[in-house]
């Protein structure tokens, strides 16, 4: 009879722990299989219990049914409770993995950002890093015409004339477009434009700038429909500026939180990994 309530108290706690909020994210396809082996463990109680005598299982009254012979309830108790150390070490191995996954996913976004901050650094108060003949060579930004009587472009109109540039290389004109609605009032079209910006600035091969814009870009929305190009954008600056390691952060980050990519973007994904080294 005490191996019977132990089986039962056993069940019921892995009940209750696959319901806890903490165990929300607990959703794979192996959690769903413990605990439907658990309810079936818990509905096969049930029946065992009754066979020792009316009693209450979960709330719910069990009927007396013929009495078993004590041999074969006995053995089942066994067994039963033989399934139940199986699902704990099951439930405990499962909860391992997911948080050594949490944990992994963490530090590689703290090391991620502790990159990047020191790249604003350098940017900010420190030398650059040296150039290459094309960089060194690159077309400096075109100055926006100061016109008092010209009427202001909407962010629209910005916006459009700046992706016409960009579809045409000319990145100075893109750039500036993306400046003009990035310093105006903040809209709805402020993610696009830094976005723009990002991509004018890779295009005139200015990578550190383009690596800090699309940074800021992803930042602003990080489940955007800008967010997997931006983190994209962000590798590939990186890995041209020297900054691999950085670069194989922001794939690695790129591919725990958008596991299935765009299809567009698989191949490319794939060469800048490789273009980083990244193993």
């Amino acid at each position: 009879m005490k191996r019977v309530m132990a089986a039962c108290g056993m069940a019921l706690i892995l009940g209750s722990t696959l319901a806890a909020p903490a165990r929300a994210q607990m959703d794979s396809r192996e959690a769903i299989q413990l605990q439907n082996q658990i309810l079936e463990l818990k509905r096969d109680l049930q029946q065992l219990r009754g066979g020792a005598g009316s009693s209450t299982l979960g709330g719910y009254r069990a009927s007396p049914p013929p009495a078993a012979p004590s041999g074969n309830v006995n053995d089942a108790t066994a067994a039963l409770l033989n399934r139940v150390l199986a699902l704990e070490d099951q439930m405990r191995d499962l909860r391992g993995q997911i948080q050594q996954s949490d944990n992994a996913h963490t530090q590689a976004e703290q090391q991620l950002r502790k990159d990047l901050d020191d790249l604003n650094f350098k940017l900010g108060s420190g030398p650059p890093p040296a150039r290459g003949p094309s960089q060194a060579q690159a077309t400096p930004p075109s100055p926006v015409p100061a016109n008092p009587a010209a009427p202001r472009r909407t962010p629209e109109l910005a916006m459009q004339e700046g992706n016409a540039a960009l579809a045409r290389r000319d990145y100075p004109a893109a750039e500036a477009a993306a400046r003009e609605v990035l310093a105006g009032p903040r809209g709805p079209r402020a993610l696009d434009a830094q976005f723009l910006l990002a991509q004018a600035l890779a295009g005139k091969r200015d990578y550190q700038g383009a690596a800090v814009a699309y940074d800021d870009a992803y930042s602003r929305s990080k489940t955007g429909a800008r967010a997997q190009d931006s983190l994209l954008g962000l590798a590939n600056s990186l890995t041209a500026i020297g900054e691999k390691k950085a670069a194989c952060q922001a794939l690695d980050k790129m591919r725990a939180e958008f596991p299935t990519p765009r299809a567009d973007l698989r191949e490319p994904i794939t060469a800048a990994r490789t273009r980083a080294g990244c193993r």
